[in-house]
């Protein structure tokens, strides 16, 4: 038994190694392009666009205690909700770190609230895991607001 079991547990092993080893780690460039992506669906109020970011089961965590959305429907259900009000949006993003294919990223947008006349401005981080397709997998922010 013991020595059907390690030829096996050797080609696991490869196996997986040769999986890994095609994953291309992300890169500077390829996340700038995704935040330039997520800033410009944000200010056109492009909930479609917004969602073709993630894959079909991403999680998106807008608050650190608040349970994730799930999924790309829930991503653009958030979205189209959390954007009605906001016109005259002008968002800015710029990477911290990487490391694999997770990201980290500062972000800052400002906004008028529509119903109010209120300008917003906001002052956020991202911590972004990327799958392969290029596609986020995982987006959890923490942000403060200021209200004028």
């Amino acid at each position: 038994m013991r020595k059907i079991f390690r030829p096996l547990f050797g080609a696991a092993c490869l196996l997986a190694f040769a999986f890994t080893a095609h994953a291309e780690p992300l890169d500077n460039s390829s996340l700038e392009a995704w935040l330039k992506k997520y800033g410009t669906a944000w200010e056109l109020r492009d909930a479609s666009a917004a969602g073709r970011l993630f894959t079909a089961d991403a999680s998106y965590q807008e608050m650190p205690f608040d349970p994730a959305k799930q999924g790309r429907a829930a991503i653009q259900d958030y979205w189209k909700t959390v954007t009605a009000d906001q016109r005259d949006i002008k968002v800015d993003t710029k990477v911290i770190a990487m490391n694999g294919n997770t990201g980290v990223a500062q972000w800052h947008a400002t906004f008028k609230l529509q119903s109010t006349g209120a300008t917003v401005a906001l002052d956020g981080v991202f911590i972004l895991e990327f799958a392969e397709s290029g596609e986020c997998k995982s987006l959890r922010e923490w942000w403060h607001v200021k209200a004028g």
